[in-house]
């Protein structure tokens, strides 16, 4: 049984900095490429970064980019999201997830944690 949990999320202030873990079980995680998505209340899912199996290649959205790091480390199962420079609307409900391909549509994801919240104040 595939499971990702994700950890690292909590309150914050405009222009502070928080990492969120995510360790994976049931899978083998280095043929995996992993991803951090954001869901905001009354918003759709969105794409944040993509890592590539080996940590090589990463994908960041636009939104994020310059502010944000993806990294894993496959000897502890863990992808990590390095948030600097928090933002207001950074504040949602972060997900981890698992997939064979190094996409931003989150179709191309089969497994998927719980989320942790982030939430920045002004």
């Amino acid at each position: 049984q595939v499971q990702l949990q994700e950890s690292g999320g909590g309150l914050a202030q405009a222009g502070d900095s928080l990492r969120l873990s995510c360790v994976a079980s049931g899978l083998t995680f280095s043929s995996y490429v992993m991803a951090w998505f954001r869901q905001a209340p009354g918003k759709e899912r969105e794409f944040v970064a993509a890592v590539n199996w080996n940590g090589g290649n990463t994908i960041h959205a636009k939104s994020v980019q310059g502010r944000f790091s993806i990294s894993r480390d496959n000897a502890k199962n863990l992808v990590y999201l390095q948030m600097n420079s928090l933002k207001p609307e950074d504040t949602a409900n972060y997900y981890c997830a698992a997939g064979l391909r190094l996409y931003s549509s989150s179709h191309a994801y089969d497994y998927w944690g719980q989320g942790t919240q982030v939430t920045v104040s002004s």
